[in-house]
């Protein structure tokens, strides 16, 4: 009995220690760079607009679906990107709100995403049968690979919230599957993939689902196949909460990218993988720049996997290959995504899928290297991982010559590390084998940030971290600002207080975009200081006017000539910006009316929140009229007047217009906005919760139901008696 209470000790102990050894390695990279985790879309869209809606949190606002003053940037039903259903997100949202530093509050919350990985990669591991050390060294290793580290915990958060959640799903799912655990913590965990609004996390579970079930069905298990068929059905429930608001706004809608085709842009090919275990390797894969080489180690995932392949009981897969098939499915489905093109609809990039083909192979690996290092065969076994080593060395130095003393010390610690290995199996000390595998991912990794401190491949942005020191930078301005040339970079604006029209968007809303010369990061080009100050159709106003503007501020690299037009000065000039500001305030300050044509005359506009306004006015009778707000048009506003329902159209730069019937002469005009496919996605998000709930409910009664012998075993019992 001591040593089964041992025993069972031992697996939340083992599971622990995993988590606080990425915890500690996580530092490694913030200690040698402190902003290696906001970088890039970390550093403008991702941790500025975490930090913005926490505040909005603690304020109560929830959801939070609409930012008008956020513009392009500002629909985040239809963004999804940022998870505004998800409550880990949510959570992680109010944390970095309390935070000055965004370089501390980066490593803080995805520290924990990263332990999160390592904790649902070490269950998956042990669900299939892999030993706990086994299991725990690749569940060190994986939030470590190469993408996961430096593209996805680095720069683009939203990729690392999705894939944290995919092993734990993959593991509650097949638990399902086998009748030992409950639907709702299969459901609970694919919900938390669903709504990160990454669409990779649900490309994840369509397709770990898919492959669970070709696993039952090799096994001919019917109820398995049943249970994952209701899972994933109620899963797949909570798909239009987070996607119906995007589809429904692609009407208005551009994003980068999207479609089908190839342009080469973060394309591996299968010759990477040969160096996947090559700390020093920087893959011939096209990045975002002209080089044809990557700067960063994009294709590496843990040190001891190629030096030990000839070291695993490849024997386990001919006696049970079945037991493990949805690790095959998941592996092939995902190096086939790997190597496809570069463009498929709102998947890009296909370097991204290449961290699930280690998810996957990783499984394989422990549960071929559980019990320790194959030992019989000595000789050969050392010659062939002596010639892999050889061959990823080879391979690694044809990329990069001129980088041979990194590829030396990498091929350094391979070695060492394989032989310390192997000299501690020998010797029966197999618990030491683990900590020297878990070790190697630790000193791998300081290898790495020296020869790698940041993601060299994408974009690099100067501007300080802390909030503080971010709000004494930002020139001084009034009201809503429109930004000439890239003041602040994406929507670092919305944590300094700046209502800046420009704004981070993988969606831009076209008519805006095209009207004032505007990008997906919020700048805009030199023209577009003299489109916004350009009379429009509306009686000849402004766009600067329309959009209710009040500061514009112009980067005089860009634009020296910057002169104010009619109406306006110039308040502050630096060497590197210039200010112009209205010389009069704007009417109607309580809401975002901007423009009431010729004889409607405004009597009150009131916008309690971004979502709802109210104009009251007058106007001669016979006569049309037109309010226009700034407000961009998005798709789901409501308009009524006292009751009557009016059409909202679209008008100059795709602000938002209501016209005025003639047969009226007064009137309050009543305009609400909620997000396409909203009520039909929350809806069926609750009925999905509560199958979910009823199903598990369903299963626990039947667990414990007392077993009803049939009349045979009656009989049976009746004559044995």
């Amino acid at each position: 009995m001591t040593t089964l209470v041992r025993r069972s000790a031992r697996g939340p102990l083992v599971a622990s220690g995993v988590c606080a050894a990425v915890a500690l390695i996580a530092q490694i990279p913030f200690l040698r760079n402190r902003l290696f985790y906001v970088w890039d879309d970390s550093a403008v869209q991702f941790l500025p607009t975490w930090h913005h809606l926490g505040g909005r949190l603690l304020d109560g606002d929830w959801p939070p679906l609409l930012d008008v003053d956020n513009w392009m940037g500002g629909n985040f039903a239809a963004e999804a990107l940022f998870g505004i259903w998800n409550p880990v997100n949510l959570a992680s949202f109010v944390l970095v709100s309390r935070f000055d530093d965004l370089a501390v509050a980066a490593v803080v919350v995805k520290t924990g995403f990263l332990v999160l990985l390592a904790l649902g990669t070490y269950l998956l591991c042990r669900e299939y049968g892999a030993g706990r050390g086994p299991a725990a060294a690749i569940a060190v290793a994986l939030p470590f690979s190469g993408f996961t580290l430096y593209y996805d915990a680095a720069t683009w958060a939203a990729g690392l919230m999705a894939f944290t959640w995919l092993p734990f799903t993959w593991w509650a799912a097949r638990r399902v599957a086998r009748g030992a655990g409950s639907p709702l913590w299969a459901f609970l965990f694919g919900a938390l993939a669903v709504t990160t609004g990454n669409p990779y996390g649900l490309l994840g579970v369509c397709v770990v689902m898919a492959a669970l079930l070709v696993e039952s069905w090799l096994a001919h298990d019917r109820a398995a196949l049943v249970r994952l068929l209701v899972v994933g059905g109620l899963v797949a429930l909570l798909v239009p909460l987070v996607y119906l608001p995007l589809l429904g706004s692609s009407a208005v809608t551009a994003r980068a990218g999207q479609g089908f085709g190839s342009d080469g842009v973060l394309m591996p090919r299968l010759s990477d993988l040969l160096n996947l275990s090559m700390a020093s390797h920087q893959p011939m894969v096209r990045g975002f720049g002209p080089s044809i080489r990557m700067i960063t180690p994009s294709v590496y995932f843990a040190w001891f996997v190629v030096p030990l392949l000839p070291w695993l009981h490849w024997n386990r897969l001919r006696a049970r290959w079945r037991p493990p098939a949805a690790v095959f499915a998941v592996a092939a489905a995902y190096l086939l995504f790997a190597v496809g093109p570069s463009n498929l609809w709102m998947f890009r990039f296909p370097l991204r899928h290449l961290e699930v083909v280690y998810l996957a192979l990783g499984v394989l690996f422990a549960v071929l290297l559980t019990g320790g290092p194959r030992l019989d065969h000595f000789r050969r076994r050392a010659l062939v991982t002596g010639g892999a080593l050889a061959l990823t060395a080879y391979l690694t130095f044809s990329a990069g010559p001129w980088q041979w003393r990194h590829h030396l010390v990498a091929l350094g610690l391979l070695v060492v590390g394989v032989v310390l290995v192997i000299w501690l199996a020998r010797r029966r000390r197999v618990a030491a084998v683990y900590g020297v595998l878990v070790a190697g991912v630790a000193a791998g990794l300081v290898a790495q940030t020296a020869w790698f401190p940041f993601n060299g491949d994408v974009a690099v942005h100067n501007h300080p971290r802390s909030i503080t020191e971010l709000r004494a930078q930002t020139p001084p301005h009034e009201g809503t600002t429109f930004p000439v040339g890239t003041v602040l970079p994406g929507n670092v604006g919305l944590v300094v207080g700046l209502s800046s029209v420009g704004s981070y968007t993988g969606m831009q809303f076209r008519d805006f975009a095209n009207a004032t010369c505007m990008v997906y990061h919020g700048g805009t080009c030199a023209g577009s200081l003299d489109r916004i100050f350009a009379p429009t159709d509306l009686d000849g106003r402004t766009l600067a006017d329309l959009m209710r503007v009040g500061s514009v501020v112009v980067e005089n690299e860009i634009r020296p000539d910057a002169r104010p037009p009619e109406g306006w000065r110039v308040s502050f000039r630096s060497g590197k910006e210039t200010v112009l500001t209205r010389d009069q305030p704007l009417p109607w300050p309580d809401g975002r009316l901007s423009h009431a044509t010729a004889g409607v005359r405004v009597v009150e506009d009131i916008a309690p929140d971004d979502r709802e306004e109210a104009v009251r006015f007058t106007k001669p009778r016979g006569r049309a009229g037109s309010l226009v707000f700034a407000r961009l048009a998005w798709p789901g506003y409501r308009v009524e007047l006292d009751g009557r329902e009016l059409t909202a159209r679209s008008g100059p730069a795709g602000l938002l217009v209501v016209d005025l019937p003639a047969d009226v002469d007064a009137g309050r005009v009543a305009l609400r906005w909620t997000p396409p496919g909203l009520p039909l996605g929350g809806a069926l998000a609750l009925l999905g919760l509560l199958g979910a709930v009823a199903c598990a409910g369903v299963l626990r009664w039947r667990a414990r139901r007392p077993e009803v012998p049939s009349p045979v075993e009656v009989d049976r019992e009746l004559a044995n008696a």
